[in-house]
């Protein structure tokens, strides 16, 4: 789907400055006060307030244009859920994965059952425009469930031990939650996870590509994708 450039009329900072505070601000474990503070390193004045900002409107646009990896019938879905407390209340974030760790879909909700799966099935289904060759989820029997209902002909594993690229996936997502002291409410929180792994499906390799030449081309590679996207090329 082709999207319109993204627009920075209006702000007096270029361009260079807006993309760059949004990608220390979503690529690393850094809060708004430390990325206040690392731009004022380089002569950058500007307040984490006005970063919020533009984290609110710029990051969501940024993610919309970010590529995505194209889906194969051969995919795995790796599916987990893991509990997030917001103000006292327990909230649900569901997530899948595929074979490489690549983030497919994450959904905020209320609810650890048949219902909250089929939604992430659904969503998943219609995101990724055709169903995996396996899907891999813990013991938990909702998604057993979902599937028969959502997509019977998919291969269904459900065992603990299968399922850490999932769980793994959630490794970064509370050191995030760490860092900006929890989050402060369940829609701050859907908005966030939606920018911050679209960015990070960019940067982070898949495993194929951890040894050092082919991570450093890769993250070449995504720097310019990134800089192309942003409007930022010099």
């Amino acid at each position: 789907m082709n999207h319109s450039p993204v627009s920075y009329k209006r702000h007096r900072f270029p361009p260079q400055i807006i993309a760059h505070a949004i990608w220390l601000y979503y690529r690393f474990p850094l809060s708004l006060r430390l990325v206040e503070e690392m731009l004022l390193e380089r002569g950058i004045v500007v307040s984490y307030e006005t970063i919020r900002c533009w984290a609110k409107k710029f990051g969501p646009a940024y993610a919309r244009h970010l590529r995505r990896k194209q889906p194969s019938h051969n995919d795995i879905w790796h599916l987990d859920e893991v509990v997030i407390t917001i103000g006292s209340r327990k909230y649900w974030l569901w997530r899948a994965v595929d074979q490489d760790g690549y983030v497919l879909d994450e959904i905020v909700q209320t609810r650890r059952n048949t219902k909250a799966a089929k939604r992430l099935l659904t969503r998943l289904l219609k995101k990724q425009g055709l169903a995996p060759k396996r899907m891999i989820t813990d013991k938990l029997g909702s998604y057993a469930a979902a599937r028969r209902q959502i997509m019977p002909s998919v291969e269904h594993r459900s065992h603990k031990g299968l399922n850490n690229r999932a769980e793994n996936s959630h490794l970064p997502i509370r050191k995030r939650e760490r860092t900006m002291q929890g989050f402060r409410s369940p829609g701050n929180l859907q908005r966030f996870i939606s920018v911050f792994s679209a960015i990070r499906n960019l940067f982070v390799p898949p495993q194929s590509k951890r040894s050092a030449f082919p991570l450093h081309l890769h993250r070449l590679r995504a720097m310019a994708h990134w800089k192309a996207m942003t409007g930022t090329l010099a």
